[in-house]
Parts: structure tokens; sequence; C-alpha cells
């Protein structure tokens, strides 16, 4: 049984920074994955990390960093060059399958989201 907890969201300007964190609890998931999500539209996959190898979208390749911590029970995203379109509630998700990368159907554990608003 796992379980995921997302802190670290907030307001911030445009080009500003944040730092989002996730902790597992339970058995070390195969894969944890961040996926954005704004009201009317669907779940976007962010970036993940699956038995160890770091997996990015289009989106956050340049500005946003996955990263673990050595008990693989952390995740980490740190997202700088922030946009007003990058607004929206972050969710941290995990996964006991090995090639979930970014495809949310295949996470089954999902936390509650924080919030992410960028101001121009």
């Amino acid at each position: 049984q796992v379980d995921v907890v997302e802190s670290g969201g907030g307001s911030v300007q445009a080009g500003g920074s944040l730092r989002l964190s996730c902790v597992a609890s339970g058995d070390i998931p195969e894969c944890m994955g961040w996926f954005r999500q704004v009201p009317g539209k669907e779940r976007e996959g962010v970036a993940a990390i699956c038995s160890g190898r770091p997996i990015d979208s289009n989106v956050a390749r340049g500005r946003f960093t996955v990263s673990q911590d050595n008990a693989k029970k952390t995740l980490y995203l740190e997202m700088n060059n922030l946009k007003p379109q990058d607004t929206s509630m972050y969710y941290c998700a995990a996964s006991q399958v090995q090639w979930a990368f970014l495809r949310a159907d295949l996470y089954d554990v999902w936390g509650r989201g924080t919030q992410v608003t960028v101001s121009s």
C-alpha cells in the first residue's frame, strides 16, 4: 500500500521558481510522477522517475528538473522560469508499473494536489 503527499506549491511571478516535493509512504514505487491539470482539460504528464530513470515531457524540458532521493520515496520537481501557462494543480502519483512513465492511466495512487499559480 502506497500513499503520496505533495507540498511546495504557491504563487509566483513569471520567471520565478518553485520546488515541489512528494513523499511516498509504504512500498517503494517503481514510478513516481508529476502531472498537472486545469479545470476542463485533461491531466497532463510533466515529469517522472521510473526505476531511477528520469522522464521529461515537452513541457518540462529545459525548465523543470525532476529528481528523487536515494531512498526513492521522495520526488522533487524543480520548476524554473515559470510562465503563466504553468498555472495548474500539480499532482504527484505513484505506480508499481515499471513502464508507467507519463501515462496517467498506469498510476493508481494519487495525491490531493498542490496549486501553482504564476502571474504575469
